[in-house]
């Protein structure tokens, strides 16, 4: 059972910090939530249900503590990072623009939910349709139209910034 979870550690722990680093926007609290995902793993491996991916599962967790975390702490606007989509003509390449990354930081914080959350998935968290459907509890075509729609929302805001 050690070498099990040692291999899942190896296995997940880099996609399991690029999604906690996609919802809160903090390398050290990422790191922390890594951590504490891994160990919750270790501490609950037995209430798996094999449902789902082990990946998403350990998602769904890292989810959960980033959002206690979060609520919990005093800011509540956290940045996101700031390589999140290049121009809106292609939301998939990385930014090094700051002022660029600024108006599209914005226009993340101003997206409402669940298209925020799905979108970083999709984009920061380099999730499947399929893993962010098993953890909203939807249907993958759900999370493809969502995914759809919230790229052409962000899309309308950073060109209406840009008028």
């Amino acid at each position: 059972m050690k070498e099990e979870l040692s291999q899942i550690y190896r296995l997940y722990a880099e996609d399991v910090y690029r999604y906690a680093l996609s919802i809160c926007a903090d390398p050290q609290l990422a790191q922390d939530v890594l951590q504490d995902t891994m160990l919750k793993a270790l501490t609950e491996f037995g209430k798996f249900r094999g449902d789902c991916s082990v990946k998403t599962w350990l998602c769904a967790i890292a989810k959960n503590l980033c959002l206690n975390r979060l609520s919990r702490s005093e800011r509540k606007n956290l940045p996101l990072e700031e390589a999140l989509i290049s121009s809106a003509e292609d939301p998939y390449e990385q930014i090094f623009d700051k002022e660029q990354a600024l108006q599209i930081h914005k226009a993340l914080h101003r997206l409402e939910e669940p298209y925020r959350e799905l979108f970083s998935l999709r984009v920061l968290g380099q999730l499947k349709f399929a893993q962010i459907a098993q953890i909203f509890e939807k249907s993958e075509n759900w999370a493809r139209v969502t995914f759809y729609r919230a790229k052409e929302k962000l899309i309308a805001m950073i060109k209406e910034e840009e008028l």
